[in-house]
């Protein structure tokens, strides 16, 4: 048992962390701003009155993708009034050379930047993420976080941690959370406050996970139980 429990913490661990990763480049800069803050989270879920969606990414997930020079040059368009001519001769040679082998329109998740009338799509103002896309977003995240911390959790239920309520806490509070976050993700669109929600259950989230998975870890190989439970536990066998 020791030896599937700890396969299976190191493969959802390593899972966990590629998704803090995702997350953090999803999101992170959209203001502008190197990291991940509260007005990433606003501008992701909510919008933003003063940009675009186009502008968010080239903020954010995608900064990287392109050249200073380039981004400068689209986001100049962008507030020059997004005009046809102009999208012809300068920026449409630059997404064709950077953007179309992803957001050609094959890929029904990504936005379609294969030509004039798909690329107005994402210069008009940002509102944020689509309540289609987050009910697909929201179920896909409830059942596989459920998932997670289930087996995380009935693997942590093994530990010995003293008072049991403090146990019981850190095996609920995944769950609590997770419900706190999708539903905050659709209130961001009414109430800017809510961002801190997000960000707070978030951060939650994966402190249960961490104690779960150090503590599960260290007592299966390392920890010795103790004394009187050792010994109560031999009187029970006895």
């Amino acid at each position: 048992m020791r030896v599937l429990f700890t396969g299976a913490l190191l493969a959802i661990g390593m899972g966990y962390l590629f998704a803090l990763i995702y997350v953090y480049t999803s999101d992170a800069g959209k203001d502008g701003k190197p990291g991940l803050s509260v007005d990433d989270i606003v501008i992701s879920y909510g919008g933003s009155p003063e940009g675009t969606k186009l502008e968010a990414a080239l903020q954010g997930p995608m900064s990287a993708m392109l050249s200073g020079g380039d981004s400068v040059k689209i986001v100049d368009w962008i507030k020059d009034g997004a005009n046809k001519g102009a999208y012809e001769s300068t920026i449409e040679p630059i997404i064709k050379t950077n953007c179309l082998d992803c957001h050609d329109g094959s890929n029904p998740h990504l936005s379609n930047l294969d030509g004039f009338e798909n690329v107005q799509k994402v210069v008009e103002q940002d509102t944020g993420k689509a309540l289609h896309t987050l009910v697909r977003v929201s179920h896909i995240h409830l059942f596989g976080v459920t998932f997670i911390f289930f087996i995380v959790g009935f693997i942590f239920s093994h530990a010995w941690v003293r008072p049991v309520w403090l146990k019981s806490v850190i095996m609920f509070t995944p769950f609590l959370c997770i419900a706190a976050d999708v539903s905050s993700w659709y209130f961001t669109k009414i109430y800017s406050g809510f961002a801190y929600v997000v960000l707070i259950s978030g951060g939650l989230m994966g402190l249960s996970f961490a104690i779960m998975w150090f503590v599960s870890m260290y007592q299966m190989w390392l920890y010795k139980v103790p004394v009187n439970v050792s010994e109560r536990r031999d009187n029970m066998v006895g």
